[in-house]
């Protein structure tokens, strides 16, 4: 049961997440959100755009598990990213729209996912062709963790325009059980 609790919390954590680190971003001009600064993926929107490119990608290769989670009915509809740079949004607008039906659908597939699903092994492909079939659960976990690690990079950046976004530690959403 613990395995689920850490989905659901962690599908939590990157809603609120995101939630912070796109109002930070929309605050800032365009220009200083599609400026190459050098980074991973160029500038702010490029990291952002990549995050929906790798949620995208992962998520699509979850609908595949035997579950067949309704939840992620929306995803399977939409094609699949070509290239872990391709800029799906030039503005942060649009990015923002389509983060926030990512999250809505992560946290309704966090909620459907049971302890005998996380036990699975998920068989897909990578992007660059290669066959893969690993640990479900350690899939999902590194799916959270790569959201955490580039949201990491642009508050970064946001931090060096002058922005804190403040409190970001998961430890602020975990329960006290005393």
């Amino acid at each position: 049961m613990k395995h689920i609790n850490q989905v659901n919390l962690m599908a939590t954590y990157n809603e609120w997440m995101n939630n912070k680190v796109y109002e930070a971003a929309m605050a800032l001009t365009e220009e200083e959100v599609i400026a190459d600064r050098n980074a991973p993926f160029g500038s702010i929107l490029g990291i952002l755009n990549h995050l929906v490119v790798g949620d995208t990608i992962w998520l699509k290769r979850f609908a595949t598990h035997p579950a067949n989670y309704s939840s992620l009915e929306p995803i399977r509809e939409l094609s699949t990213p070509t290239s872990l740079d391709q800029l799906l949004f030039a503005d942060i607008q649009d990015l923002s729209k389509y983060r926030k039906v990512l999250d809505q659908v992560i946290l309704e597939w966090g909620d459907s996912v049971t302890v005998r699903d996380l036990g699975h092994c998920l068989r897909y492909v990578n992007t660059k062709g290669e066959v893969a079939t690993k640990s479900f659960f350690s899939l999902v976990m590194h799916f959270f963790n790569h959201q955490t690690h580039h949201r990491g990079q642009v508050m970064a950046l946001l931090w060096q325009s002058g922005i804190d976004i403040g409190v970001t530690d998961l430890v602020a959403l975990i329960s006290d059980e005393t």
